[in-house]
């Protein structure tokens, strides 16, 4: 078994979101970036959940899905600075209790 090569972010990639069903609007569609790491970055904190779930990246020949694409995110290679998508706070008054 030869090992894998290191994946590399300055390749050109597409990202293929899944499509919204329930909403009438379109949602995000079809994006070519310059380099993977756009891709990345833009599927992780651009694309709402709905859009991400299913969504699959295509580098080269390699497809990462949304577990694959996370993965690409919090990797210690990944070259841009990460802007988290905020979390939802819980109240203060629920700590307090």
């Amino acid at each position: 078994m030869r090992p894998l090569r290191p994946f590399n972010f300055n390749t050109s990639a597409e990202l293929f979101p899944a499509a919204i069903r329930k909403k009438k609007r379109a949602g995000f569609t079809y994006r070519r970036f310059g380099t993977a790491a756009e891709a990345v970055q833009f599927a992780m904190e651009q694309l709402p959940t709905d859009s991400l779930n299913g969504a699959y990246l295509q580098v080269e020949e390699a497809r990462f899905d949304q577990n694959g694409i996370r993965s690409l995110y919090e990797s210690e290679a990944f070259p841009l600075e990460r802007h988290r998508k905020p979390e939802p706070v819980e109240s203060a008054d629920a700590d307090a209790a």
